[in-house]
């Protein structure tokens, strides 16, 4: 019997495991790497090989934006996503709520001794989808195993590089009196999904998370409106609607007022918030957007957002207010006022 020079055994991903040698830097790691992160992120940046990447200057006439986010979620696998995924479209979009045009990510993976090579391999794969169907390519990364017991399966933090146009400033601080608030669609999807998910709960209709990369509906909406029209972007991920827009109103030192009856939830997602008792206000979101716009540009921004598939279901939900203390309210379905406070605890924990 002969054997090959310099052959290693192939990962085996079926029934293989995740060891301590996977995080010794040895040809364990390298291994690891090559057969199952590098050939699912495979780019020309990342094929070079090095600590870091070496990528082109930016545009003329653009600026650096960079974003990190850790992932951190429970379970791993969800309806309309998994980690992996929602790594890809989380730090894709801190970085187009800026305005800018994400350009790069890079990944960093804590993995725990005992996690299952085929599941890591899935979160790779539907990670490096996320990335193509994005544009916005892995470029580089770090993985790190840690003792059996000391962490929770994988932990993923990406950072995303892009570019934003000099003179283009969006913020939270900017929003003022008479300004409209806009939603790019239905809230609360991805939250009811993770539930749904975490406590084996069915629901009559099927409730899949929304979670998807906005940065082509954020270039639509700021090219179909002037420059500074859009004052404010986010993505109201933990906490949902009601605690983003009490960050962008201490921001800003206003208040808002919002219509009820006209913000999109979808009936499933109603029912099933009032079965366990949740407000979907502050239910996370992770492929919705809030736009905080100029009145007098505020149809236009609308209708750009209704143009693109992932606005369709986009609604104008209510005004910035003056206020000096600085409250959200919103006019109820049933004719009353209520102030949508902050929220207070954490509902649902390792939600994204």
């Amino acid at each position: 019997m002969s054997i090959k020079k310099d052959y290693i055994r192939p990962l085996d991903i079926k029934q293989g495991r995740v060891d301590m040698n996977h995080g010794a830097g040895g040809r364990a790691s390298a291994q690891l790497i090559s057969e199952l992160f590098a050939r699912a992120f495979d780019n020309d940046y990342l094929r070079q090989g090095d600590d870091g990447a070496r990528m082109p200057a930016l545009p003329p006439g653009h600026e650096l934006v960079m974003a990190t986010d850790g992932h951190v979620i429970s379970p791993l696998f969800f309806p309309g996503g998994d980690i992996g995924s929602l790594a890809v479209h989380g730090t894709v979009n801190d970085v187009a709520m800026m305005g800018a045009t994400p350009l790069y990510l890079s990944a960093s993976f804590i993995l725990e001794e005992g996690f299952p090579l085929a599941d890591l391999q899935r979160i790779v794969q539907s990670m490096a989808a996320a990335s193509r169907a994005a544009g916005v390519p892995v470029v580089t990364g770090d993985t790190k195993v840690v003792e059996q017991g000391k962490g929770d399966g994988v932990f993923i933090s990406t950072t995303g590089v892009g570019a934003v146009p000099a003179g283009r400033r969006l913020s939270g601080s900017l929003a003022r009196a008479g300004d409209v608030v806009l939603v790019s669609g239905t809230m609360g999807e991805h939250g009811v999904a993770v539930l749904s998910k975490r406590e084996s709960l069915e629901f009559e209709t099927a409730i899949e998370s929304d979670s998807a990369a906005l940065h082509t509906l954020v270039a639509a909406l700021l090219a179909a409106v002037p420059e500074g029209a859009v004052r404010t972007l986010r993505d109201p991920t933990r906490g949902g609607l009601a605690t983003t827009l009490n960050e962008i109103a201490r921001q800003s030192s206003v208040g808002m007022m919002l219509e009820e009856a006209v913000i999109p939830i979808l009936p499933q997602v109603d029912a099933a918030c009032e079965l366990l008792g949740l407000d979907p206000l502050y239910m996370a979101n992770e492929g919705k957007l809030i736009a905080v716009v100029d009145a007098a540009h505020a149809e236009a921004a609308l209708a750009a957002m209704h143009a693109h598939p992932q606005g369709r279901a986009a609604a104008r939900i209510g005004l910035v207010t003056e206020d000096p203390h600085r409250f959200v309210q919103m006019n109820t379905a049933f004719g009353g006022r209520r102030v949508v406070d902050w929220l207070s605890g954490e509902p649902l924990p390792r939600i994204c």
